[in-house]
């Protein structure tokens, strides 16, 4: 019996770690399994991509105000379809307004700032078509990550280190190498399900949520490349690590995180399920809880219904609000000038710090709340190295983005509202850039 429940928890589990923390070598790139199987999908579906997602958008739309209207009892009686077609009145407004912006994207109706390739464009051509593939299997197979003892069996090994440190569970570490080798998208989403779960507390959900859906390795490679220093890679990267590890000790323990209900999604306190008893070394009380846990699974049909769930539910609940929610900032963004007037205070930050061209490096240091692309972008007009060096490494480590990581964190069901968001996004980019310039001027 304990043999049988042995492999019950190894063989899923480790299915799990080989499809979302193995990187491996593909077509000359580092990629995690999960994001091949995606790539495939984006480029089997390129052109209907764009189709396919308008109509996921308006049918959640449409549903919505069906079920607003008429509450038709076999969506309102069952859990699941009423929470995902029976949205508060704010994401309500996403929804129809999302609808909107993807229709007047898709067709070229409507006023051009809505449409254009740097707003509603750019999300419904290249990144909601990257989250339709990778919800789709982060979606279908993160059962293997949550459901035969992988996340109780590492939580009981590393909350020795994640408890005083990062004030955690040992087993948010998962959540963040997802993200780190896979996609911050799949840590947000793994985050949130946890949450629902009631494995995490309102504090550590925010608090893993925002801080540790680390940006992958991949897309680092891609901003870097963007501003024409890859040969500086390696102290780029190392210099992200550790930015990310200042800020996450920092800001949980500063308002708005620490000021998190530190109770679970049921309203019950936080009662540190990861202790570990007396008798037991964390191995082997890691052991124990984890054939606990897969004793429980019930099978290939549980599996299946359980995945195809968390798909509907990322694509019906949540790529309508990053469509909502990326477009309008993006419209910000790039029609208006509030993003370089909110810059205008860093300008004698970053000339205390001796950062060249800091007018033009000032304007970069918001923008990036709107997608994390456009500081590398605007970056690469600046001439100064080391300023383009500063921009790329602080953009990856602001970490809060609204056209995909903000909008999706505010599509789930992790308790952060926008404005805490932006304070946030604030915060990390106020504790992160000194350490940024200094290492800038160690390099050059």
């Amino acid at each position: 019996m304990i043999k049988k429940g042995l492999l019950k928890f190894l063989i899923p589990s480790l299915l799990g770690v080989v499809l979302f923390m193995t990187p491996i070598s593909y077509e000359g790139h580092i990629i995690i399994p999960v994001a091949i199987f995606s790539n495939f999908i984006q480029g089997w579906l390129a052109d209907s991509l764009p189709s396919i997602l308008t109509m996921i958008i308006t049918f959640s739309c449409i549903i919505s105000i069906y079920t607003k209207i008429l509450k038709p009892n076999f969506i309102i009686n069952n859990p699941f379809l009423n929470a995902l077609f029976n949205p508060s009145k704010i994401w309500m407004v996403a929804r129809v307004l999302g609808s909107i912006f993807v229709i007047c994207t898709l067709y070229n109706v409507g006023p051009d700032f809505i449409g254009s390739e740097n707003t509603g464009g750019l999300l419904l051509y290249d990144l909601l078509p990257v989250l339709f593939a990778v919800f789709l299997f982060a979606g279908m197979l993160l059962p293997l990550l949550l459901n035969f003892g992988l996340l109780e069996f590492v939580g009981s090994l590393l909350t020795k280190v994640m408890r005083p440190v990062f004030k955690l569970p040992g087993r948010s570490s998962v959540d963040c190498i997802a993200s780190w080798l896979g996609d911050g998208t799949i840590g947000v989403l793994l985050t949130s399900k946890q949450y629902e779960e009631g494995y995490y507390t309102k504090r550590e959900a925010a608090v893993i949520g925002t801080t540790f859906s680390f940006v992958s390795i991949t897309f680092s490679l891609v901003v870097i490349a963007q501003v024409g220093l890859e040969n500086l890679f390696i102290p780029y990267y190392l210099t992200i690590l550790l930015c990310g590890i200042v800020a996450a000790i920092i800001i949980p323990r500063i308002p708005p995180l620490s000021r998190k209900a530190d109770v679970y999604i049921s309203g019950e306190k936080n009662e540190y399920k990861e202790l570990i008893p007396e008798g037991y070394t964390s191995f082997s009380w890691g052991l124990e809880k984890a054939i606990a846990r897969s004793s429980k699974s019930k099978g290939v049909k549980e599996f299946i219904l359980q995945g195809s769930m968390n798909v509907l539910d990322m694509w019906i609940g949540v790529i309508p609000i990053v469509m909502a929610m990326g477009t309008f900032t993006l419209i910000l963004a790039e029609y208006t000038p509030l993003f370089k007037y909110l810059g205008m205070p860093f300008i004698p930050l970053l000339l205390l710090l001796q950062v060249p061209e800091a007018v033009e490096a000032s304007q970069t240091l918001i923008v990036g709340f709107a997608d994390m692309f456009l500081p590398s972008v605007m970056a690469a007009s600046i001439e100064n190295e080391m300023t383009r060096f500063i921009i790329a490494t602080t953009s990856v480590t602001q970490l809060i983005y609204m056209s995909e990581v903000g909008g999706l964190i505010l599509g789930s069901k992790i308790p952060v509202n926008f404005k805490e968001l932006f304070v946030i996004f604030l915060e990390r980019t106020l504790i992160t850039l000194p350490i940024i310039v200094i290492v800038a001027h160690i390099i050059f």
